[in-house]
């Protein structure tokens, strides 16, 4: 069985995944506004070695028919939030291995500035920079915010790749790799390696210079989750680590599956594209304790935020529909994937499986073995190469992952022990031989 990648997935807010445990007495998420948090987080990922901290976002809000609803600002389902890119800068010097993954949104950010601010933060970290990808899921309220107009999902995704093209020619192609050479007897940087940018894309324009010189990574590495045909088809263009939901074996195995399809169809191959999936668990001394542990969880979140919290992210008030509604009679321009996993349910169904986890995976609950046990039977009967962990209750879930759980992986060699010095993001988790993207990326068409 291979080595398995595992990053914590973290949210710049009091509640995470569309649910609302905030008041359940271990829950310190609440503290989310303050670097001491952060700061604790970050060192808890870094002593246990995990190979990155993924900081999650959206700009979106709840609104049933047009309308904010009380339950949401009372629970804080959505908002107030921080900004992932300054929470990932504070903790630069906190750090020294740990990656730092941020989420950015095509739809909203300005493509020649996003470039630099995340070649800075690539550079500052010494080529510890991650990107997750998003279109922005939650874009129907995101939209207003920004005074846009409403992008149509499969739209959003022909803008995912435009972005992307535009970035990377700033990325890989603005500054060659050894531009700089700050030769005080003769020049700060070569002119010939220097090079104008020309990019007059269907969504985007530009023509300049690039605002900062190439990073270690050059492209920091690309993080992307989807599960519409339109998603699989980006993520398996671009991705480098692709995250795909929490289901059965066979559910998982089919994701990963069609991502490499999608990968080789590309002209890439299919390990180049890193699989990952969401897990989620409560550790208990017995399966019994564990099992109180959950209901104890669930019984912190208010019933309340169900139709809210599905709101969110899709548009979709359910609770105007009669429960047994087939989900396939739905449909949304927002997020299809929170549609789509639901394919063969009923709307009373979706409504009973979203108050537990949400968006989230649902957790595995169990001893510490147990728990050990289900992430190498998921990772070997799905060909997955690592997991998102995601805490039900945090920080206290990570804290026992990390005491229980980790060293029973390491007992049996499943998760390495030690970062690898000097090592970059993107060779540790993608095994490249050296920082930049490999020559079959897309990207690398922009080099000279």
């Amino acid at each position: 069985m291979r080595s398995l990648k595992l990053g914590l997935f973290e949210n710049a807010q009091t509640n995470a995944s569309g649910t609302a445990t905030w008041r359940h007495p271990d829950s310190r998420r609440h503290e989310f506004d303050t670097l001491g948090y952060w700061r604790e987080v970050a060192q808890l990922c870094e002593d246990a070695k995990l190979d990155f901290l993924f900081l999650a976002d959206a700009w979106g809000w709840s609104e049933i028919n047009g309308v904010r609803p009380p339950i949401a600002t009372e629970e804080t389902l959505d908002l107030p939030r921080l900004d992932p890119f300054v929470i990932a800068s504070a903790l630069l010097a906190s750090t020294t291995d740990l990656g730092l993954v941020v989420t950015g949104s095509v739809l909203v950010e300005p493509p020649y500035a996003f470039a630099r601010r995340l070649a800075t933060l690539d550079q500052l970290s010494g080529g510890r920079l991650g990107w997750n990808i998003v279109t922005t899921g939650t874009a129907d309220t995101a939209v207003k915010a920004f005074g846009m107009d409403m992008v149509a999902h499969d739209d959003r995704y022909a803008m995912a790749e435009d972005f992307l093209d535009l970035v990377y020619k700033y990325w890989e192609g603005a500054w060659e790799p050894d531009a700089l050479e700050k030769d005080k007897a003769g020049w700060f940087a070569d002119p010939a390696k220097v090079h104008l940018v020309e990019h007059e894309g269907p969504y985007f324009r530009s023509h300049g210079y690039g605002n900062t010189a190439r990073s270690p990574q050059g492209t920091p590495v690309l993080f992307q989750a989807g599960a519409s045909p339109a998603g699989r088809r980006v993520g398996g263009r671009h991705g480098e680590c692709m995250f795909v939901g929490s289901g059965s074996v066979a559910q998982l195995a089919a994701h990963t599956k069609a991502i490499r399809e999608e990968a080789v169809q590309a002209g890439r191959a299919a390990d180049q594209v890193k699989v990952m999936s969401a897990f989620s668990c409560v550790v208990g001394a017995t399966t019994q304790d564990a099992e109180r542990r959950w209901q104890r969880i669930l019984a912190a979140q208010r019933p309340e935020v169900t139709v809210a919290s599905y709101a969110m992210f899709t548009g979709l008030d359910l609770s105007s529909y009669a429960p047994d509604t087939p989900m396939s009679e739905l449909s949304t321009e927002m997020s299809q994937t929170q549609v789509a996993r639901f394919a063969g349910k009923t709307v009373g169904d979706v409504l009973a499986d979203w108050h537990t986890h949400g968006v989230g995976a649902r957790p595995v609950v169990g001893t510490a073995e147990e728990i050990a046990d289900e992430i190498c039977a998921l990772a070997e009967g799905a060909d997955l190469d690592g997991f998102l962990l995601s805490p039900p209750v945090q920080p206290a879930s990570t804290v026992e992952f990390v005491e229980s759980v980790l060293p029973i992986l390491r007992a049996r060699g499943v998760f390495r022990g030690e970062y690898a010095d000097g090592e970059s993001l993107r060779e540790r988790l993608t095994g490249a031989d050296g920082r930049a993207l490999p020559a079959s990326h897309p990207a690398a068409r922009h080099r000279h």
